[in-house]
């Protein structure tokens, strides 16, 4: 029985990865990926999550997403300016106590 309730900790629930594994043409991509006002990467993609149309738009000229429930202000440099090979918006967001957005690339609203 514990060892039922270790895997069900284990198991990711509500969280779509943006890297799919099954697309490796875009693995560089990925790791090339910056925000606008960062010469850091935003990371690999495996940190990356994928949103749903709903879960991302645009307020008062800025982006927002949607995490945990919460819409969340994107700073605009925060934003990937890149047109986005993977299609749907894909963001990173701090983990841990901070929430906020590190990159967010948005997708194509379709």
């Amino acid at each position: 029985m514990l060892a039922f309730i270790v895997l069900l900790f284990l198991l990711p629930v509500g969280r779509a990865y943006g890297h799919d594994h099954s697309r490796p043409e875009l693995n560089q991509w990925f790791k090339d990926l910056r925000a606008s006002g960062s010469r850091a990467p935003c990371c690999d993609g495996s940190d990356a999550t994928s949103l749903e149309d709903p879960d991302w738009d645009m307020k008062d000229g800025h982006y927002r997403v949607r995490l945990d429930g919460e819409w969340v202000n994107v700073p605009d440099e925060a934003v990937v300016t890149e047109p986005n090979r993977y299609g749907k918006a894909l963001v990173w967001p701090y983990t841990g106590y901070q929430k906020g957005v590190r990159c967010f690339m948005p997708g194509s609203m379709g």
